[in-house]
């Protein structure tokens, strides 16, 4: 595929390492011997040793070449502790941070943090709460952004069609604010899959075709992506129909510069972009590749729970991207 050449030829042979906390699942084995063997990225495999070995085996997996991270026979193990004690600044006691660094995800996510490795990819046996939650306690938000956000390239055609949706896995209720940022975030991840992002900010009404606190908010919000970023084209409130389709667009919003053209849907609340991003996959035969999570000072990806070996694949090269572009 055009994109994921692209991305592959940003990373093929940077030595870039991603660190699997999920590391005895065979869909991730399976997926890091593709990228390892196609030298995409240097996987880094957590969890118990025996396990991870006795796994590739049974697949005729070769990880011979691969890093192995067991948390319970680690050689750094007390630098690791020592560097969560201080990211975490009183708020866990060094037996409870010995502890916790025995779940997979928090010990994968110090190793990113540490620079130990690039970006983190996990989600395929755990919870998304289980994956972002370490994220946010220990690597953290950037500068100026609040909250880290989910989103979904949506691909159909042979890429004929691409788009990118947020936020359909993380923030449940955003405020204005908070929809701004995930907004201008949404944006700088399109632009990693080559789309010249165009950011519609979605609603039930379109530019004051009916009225409600919903419909309020998302015009404040794009009020105030607006003003963050002003060299960004962005607009709202529209509904899909007037984001999307051009005759529309002639009719509801015939000043916008986005609608009828967008490419970037940013949803008001979790519930309508999960259920977006769903009914476009199985009704509309796009591909969703995600969540990609967004705002966070390194990459951390969350697969879905149903995900395959090949979403593992294309989640880990763009994990990988989104760490030389940060």
């Amino acid at each position: 595929m055009e994109l994921f050449d692209s991305l592959k030829f940003k990373i093929v042979r940077r030595g870039i390492k991603i660190a699997f906390p999920e590391a005895s699942d065979t869909r991730i084995l399976s997926a890091v011997a593709r990228l390892r063997g196609e030298e995409l990225i240097e996987p880094v495999l957590i969890g118990k040793r025996k396990e991870i070995e006795e796994a590739a085996s049974t697949r005729g997996i070769n990880i011979s070449n691969m890093t192995i991270y067991d948390p319970d026979n680690c050689q750094r193990w007390e630098q690791i502790v020592e560097a969560f004690l201080e990211r975490r600044k009183g708020k866990a006691t060094r037996e409870q941070a010995e502890e916790i660094l025995k779940d997979e995800n928090y010990f994968g996510t110090m190793l990113t943090y540490m620079g130990i490795t690039d970006g983190l990819v996990s989600g395929a046996i755990h919870a998304t709460g289980d994956t972002v939650r370490p994220a946010l306690q220990i690597i953290k938000t950037k500068p100026g952004v609040s909250r880290t956000s989910g989103a979904f390239l949506m691909m159909r055609g042979n890429e004929q069609e691409k788009y990118l949706f947020s936020d359909c896995a993380i923030n449940i209720a955003p405020e204005p604010k908070e929809l701004a940022e995930i907004a201008i975030e949404s944006a700088k991840t399109a632009e990693m899959f080559d789309i010249n992002p165009r950011v519609a900010m979605l609603s039930f009404s379109t530019k004051g075709s009916a009225h409600g606190p919903q419909s309020d908010a998302t015009i404040e919000a794009t009020k105030a992506a607006q003003k963050l970023a002003p060299e960004l084209p962005i607009d709202g409130e529209l509904q899909f129909d007037s984001a999307y389709i051009q005759t529309v667009a002639q009719l509801k919003a015939p000043e916008s510069d986005v609608a009828g053209k967008a490419n970037v849907f940013v949803f008001p609340d979790l519930q309508s972009g999960n259920i977006g991003y769903k009914i476009a996959q199985r009704l509309g035969n796009f591909e969703a590749i995600g969540p990609i999570l967004q705002g966070l000072n390194k990459p951390v990806s969350d697969l879905s729970r149903g995900c395959n070996e090949e979403d593992v694949y294309k989640l880990s090269i763009i994990t990988a991207a989104q760490s030389v572009m940060d």
